[in-house]
């Protein structure tokens, strides 16, 4: 029989066009999904069926039915398809002059109109955030940065023939990077054009950026912001799968690069794997299973499992200095108070002075971003080929399972199914 009780996804995007971040504030520019990108996300989709909801894998979820899907539930997505059929003309050609069509021959994925992302602080919570204004112009300043930045000289007086005015500094890493990855990605005269090893150099001075900016050496410090604001859905959703009076079964949040790097310096997880400490590749899943403990524990465990892009398996990483499996209530215990669970505490964080109440942080009824929400579609229709789920509430644990507070009221139409959450962030 299955470990495996339940389990909580974090994905990254696909693959989209150029995406610009101010180095300062980090308040950033309109970016759309590309056919690409939605035959990643497919492809991940397809990935976690296979790993989570395919009864032949060891990693099933225990008592889960995959048959049928609840149109009650994703009647929505069947409505967008039919007003806009799949059409083969939905494609791009990437710079190696492959076509690629999107899923299911050129499915379309209709943006959902929402209200503004900055209603809920869990989508970006470092936007409009003091302290962690404050807390980017320390970094610039640190003498580690400067080092950095004295030895990247060669690398900037080399590219600046290749960004066409972009400001060729370390500062800027993070845009410099994007801009060379989307022209080598989707303009063939410009890959060609390239000097070897430019695109390597540019991704590796960007992850020195972007790891600084998000990780801080304290746990429940302001660097960790991304990671704090999205723990309380970890949490939670832990919580939830662990009591037995709850269907959930499986969450699947989708958001950008920035909570994965918090998570993995929260946890600990970059002593031991130093290359965590870099921004993960476009659809990636970072997945925290729930487990049962081998006879005679009583207690669940936690396995935490990193995927890197859509290329190779789960790989299972350790939290805290562990070398297996954390208990649960252990794993809790130790992160807890880190999480960013209301708004006032944000505000609390950010030196904000902002006490709106009706913001809300994590929230499973939270609404998406546009591209955000199209993704959460692809995601779905590669997890369950046209969404094959049924309804089922969970059997009741064959042994002893701890009971975790769990505040229900808190979701009152939690997930996209009865047992599947999907949370866009």
């Amino acid at each position: 029989m299955t470990d495996v009780l339940g389990v909580l996804v974090i994905a990254r995007n696909g693959d989209r066009t150029e995406y610009y971040q101010d180095p300062i504030t980090y308040e950033s520019s309109y970016t759309e999904s590309t056919a690409l990108g939605a035959v990643q996300s497919h492809q991940l989709g397809s990935f976690l069926r296979s790993t989570y909801m395919s009864a032949s894998s060891p990693s099933f979820i225990a008592n889960m039915k995959t048959d049928l899907v609840d149109t009650h539930e994703v009647h929505v997505h069947a409505k967008l398809a039919g007003l806009f059929p799949p059409n083969p003309a939905n494609r791009i050609v990437l710079a190696n002059e492959t076509t690629i069509v999107a899923p299911l021959g050129g499915y379309q994925y209709v943006p959902i109109e929402t209200i503004d992302p900055g209603n809920d602080k869990s989508l970006e919570p470092w936007i409009d955030c003091p302290a962690f204004e404050q807390h980017i112009a320390d970094v610039y300043s640190s003498s580690k940065f400067r080092e950095v930045e004295k030895a990247a000289g060669p690398f900037f007086g080399a590219v600046r023939d290749y960004v066409f005015g972009r400001p060729t500094t370390l500062v800027n890493a993070w845009n410099i990077f994007d801009y060379i990855s989307t022209g080598v990605s989707h303009n063939k005269t410009y890959a060609h054009r390239l000097p070897p090893t430019l695109v390597e150099q540019a991704r590796g001075f960007a992850n020195f950026h972007e790891n600084a900016i998000f990780s801080d050496t304290d746990v429940g410090g302001i660097g960790n912001l991304a990671g704090r604001t999205i723990l309380h859905t970890v949490l939670s959703s832990l919580q939830r799968i662990a009591f037995n009076g709850d269907p959930l079964q499986f969450l699947l949040v989708e958001t950008s690069y920035q909570p994965f790097i918090s998570l993995f310096h929260m946890l600990e997880m970059t002593k031991e794997n130093p290359e965590l400490a870099a921004f993960p590749n476009y659809a990636s899943a970072l997945a925290f299973e729930l487990r049962r403990g081998p006879p005679p524990e009583d207690r669940d465990f936690i396995r935490i499992k990193f995927k890197n892009g859509t290329n190779g398996p789960f790989e299972t990483y350790h939290a805290f200095g562990h070398k297996y499996d954390i208990a649960a209530t252990e794993f809790i215990y130790r992160i807890e108070n880190y999480a960013i669970s209301s708004q006032k505490q944000w505000a609390a964080a950010c030196n904000s002075g902002l006490q709106d109440e009706w913001l809300h942080i994590g929230s499973q009824n939270a609404v998406s971003s546009t591209v955000f929400a199209i993704l959460t579609a692809v995601f779905l229709l590669g997890m369950f080929f046209l969404s094959k789920f049924v309804k089922s509430a969970r059997a009741k644990a064959q042994n002893t399972r701890i009971h975790l507070a769990d505040d229900e009221s808190q979701y009152p139409n939690s997930g996209t199914l009865s047992n599947v959450g999907i949370v866009p962030f």
